[in-house]
């Protein structure tokens, strides 16, 4: 473990002890499958070892083999459809940009094919076939090439802004392009060889679309898109069609569930939905895109993710967790239906029953926009401590997944409430996009409905409410404690933004350029964004604050914390800053990870008043 710990004027983290014992961590979480081309095998990534890196385990093997992927942890891992090869994205020291290796899967001939110098590069996919991945490598623009895992050769296909290379035809002449900001994401087919492009879908001024591939033949595309429905649906666009932008066929869509994510098979003739239903709860359903017969499959957890199919077999992988279930990978039977663990003791015997389910829950934001939240009750009667924890994104959702820092709080006394407020992912294109620009006003002030409406309802003590949470969430934390002082007691923010004005200036120049549609334009919109700022009002912060951050964090700078922290010391506020080397956006390594989790739990049932007669 890496950490630094500074502390001027702050109250020392080494006071602040546990009441009772937290519910044990698991030996390590296993995720992002990546099977073989015959569903013999499987890659997947595992953080036993201590950081995320890749495994191989064979379907039916009680024992795993680590593969020498590298001391950085590796995010995702991808195998070749002619079994030669897995390519892997990796995060030297934990920051955002990103580096492509490839090795094979005996763990040999170990490279870095794509992300050199300060490009930042992610996998699509591979062409199907061979040995052909089709990458995107960003730093001020995208580019989009292809690279052969074989020979390391590189073929720039095109170039723009905010540009990602999503798919290549079968035929190699077209290439499908994704472009634009957030939550404003649009469609082009490139012509290869004379570099033309044009849009795919018709432009309704409203919605994204981020999934998109080309079908069977290459005569259609597929796309996972909002543009033309409140809720994420699966259309297909025929290619074959005279009219330069055909409208599109709507294939799969439900009014009660968001389409979230689209796992299409490698002959593309059958894809997974994976739903997004009220609250964030997944279901799962399997679409024969010839028939257009879609059937659902039995979910192996709260929430899935991660589903990918072998390429030659029928074998279909994903990742499932809920709230005592850490993320574990599954197999599921395209034919049947029926999911198994790939691993032998995944289930009762590792997750056992310790825990708290949390409970959905409905309330209204102060100008009456419907919100909800999940909240985990300590055992016994209330009202008690309470913490608000914010997500990050903000187009990120609160889910009842695995969170261990929420049953370590519970384990204190703590109640925990997981709002999702507007700007939110899960809820329609609407509501994602109510916090935009000045739409953020509201979604700070939604934080404070929720802390009214647990204190109303007899959940929260009055005067011991606390709010945490990490990336916006952090920013979230730093602009309700100056916006709403006296509403909270205490607060962690974790990589938050604290000032619009720094951000823009220090985050990486594609970062920069994306969120200028969620957040506004820094020249343009200056004045707003100065406003929105947490370091505009920060005397009005005078509660405790522990500030953690990564010190390789090029997302949200680490000097945005360290200002915070520099106001504060000067007015001599109790706060504590806790930078992690080794660590950028996301805490990956599991040690680091821990030793913010501690620091947490212990700073708000210190701030909290969290007593022994509170827990019973």
């Amino acid at each position: 473990m890496s950490v630094r710990t500074q502390a001027p004027r702050t109250t020392l983290l080494a006071h602040l002890t546990a009441h009772r014992p937290v519910p044990p961590l698991p030996a390590g979480e296993d995720f992002a499958p990546a099977p073989s081309p015959d569903g013999r095998r499987v890659a997947y990534l595992s953080d036993r070892a201590g950081t995320p890196a890749v495994w191989v385990r064979d379907v039916d093997a009680a024992e795993a083999v680590a593969l020498p992927s590298g001391d950085e942890p590796v995010l995702a891992v991808s195998w070749s459809p002619d079994g030669q090869w897995l390519a892997c994205v990796v995060a030297p020291g934990g920051a955002p940009r990103t580096e492509l290796w490839v090795l094979r899967p005996d763990g040999t001939q170990r490279r870095q094919v794509a992300g050199f110098g300060r490009r930042s590069a992610a996998l699509s996919g591979w062409l199907p076939g061979g040995a052909l991945m089709a990458v995107t490598e960003t730093a001020e623009r995208g580019t989009a090439v292809l690279v052969d895992a074989d020979t390391g050769h590189r073929r720039v296909l095109a170039e723009g802004d905010l540009l990602t290379l999503l798919d290549v035809s079968p035929d190699g002449g077209s290439a499908l392009l994704r472009r634009g900001p957030r939550n404003a994401r649009w469609l082009e087919l490139l012509d290869v060889a004379t570099g033309d492009r044009v849009r795919l879908l018709p432009d309704t001024g409203r919605g994204s679309t981020d999934q998109g591939w080309f079908g069977p033949d290459g005569t259609s595309v597929l796309a996972r898109t909002d543009a033309f429905s409140e809720l994420a649906a699966l259309v297909r666009v025929d290619l074959t069609r005279p009219a330069s932008m055909p409208t599109p066929t709507r294939l799969a869509g439900r009014p009660d569930a968001e389409l979230e994510h689209v796992a299409p098979s490698v002959d593309r003739r059958r894809v997974a939905l994976l739903w997004n239903t009220y609250g964030g709860r997944s279901e799962l359903s399997l679409l024969d895109l010839a028939s257009g017969v879609q059937r659902a499959v039995t979910a192996p957890g709260e929430v899935l993710d991660g589903a990918v199919f072998a390429a030659d077999a029928d074998l279909l992988c994903l990742t499932a967790q809920g709230p005592v279930q850490p993320r574990e990978v599954w197999l599921v039977d395209p034919a049947t239906g029926t999911p198994r663990p790939l691993r032998p003791d995944t289930g009762a015997a590792r997750t056992g029953d310790s825990g708290v389910a949390p409970q959905l829950v409905d309330l209204r934001a102060r100008d009456g926009l419907p919100l909800s939240g999940w909240l985990y009750r300590p055992p016994g009667p209330g009202p008690w401590p309470t913490a608000i924890s914010l997500h990050g994104g903000p187009e990120a959702q609160e889910r009842p997944g695995y969170n261990p820092l929420f049953q370590a709080l519970v384990a204190q006394g703590v109640a925990v409430f997981a709002p999702n407020v507007r700007g939110s992912s899960g809820f329609g294109r609407t509501f994602v996009a109510a916090d935009n620009l000045a739409g953020r006003y509201g979604a700070i002030a939604d934080v404070a409905a929720c802390a009214d409406h647990l204190v109303d309802t007899g959940v929260a003590i009055p005067g011991r409410l606390g709010c945490l949470g990490r990336s916006y969430g952090g920013y979230l934390v730093l602009a309700v404690l100056v916006n709403f002082p006296g509403l909270f007691a205490a607060g962690v923010a974790e990589c938050g933004i604290s000032d619009f004005r720094t951000f823009y200036a220090n985050t990486e120049p594609w970062i920069a350029a994306a969120a200028v549609s969620k957040y506004g334009d820094p020249v343009r919109d200056a004045d707003l964004l100065r406003d929105l700022s947490p370091m505009t009002r920060i005397d009005q912060l005078d509660v405790p604050v522990l500030l953690i951050h990564g010190a390789n964090d090029t997302n949200v700078p680490a000097g945005e914390s360290a200002q915070v922290a520099q106001a504060l010391a000067a007015r001599d506020v109790p706060h504590g800053h806790l930078v992690l080397t080794g660590e950028g956006h996301d805490f990956l390594a599991r040690d680091n990870a821990e030793t913010a989790r501690t620091a947490t739990t212990a700073w708000l049932s210190r701030h909290l008043a969290v007593t022994v007669a509170a827990l019973g």
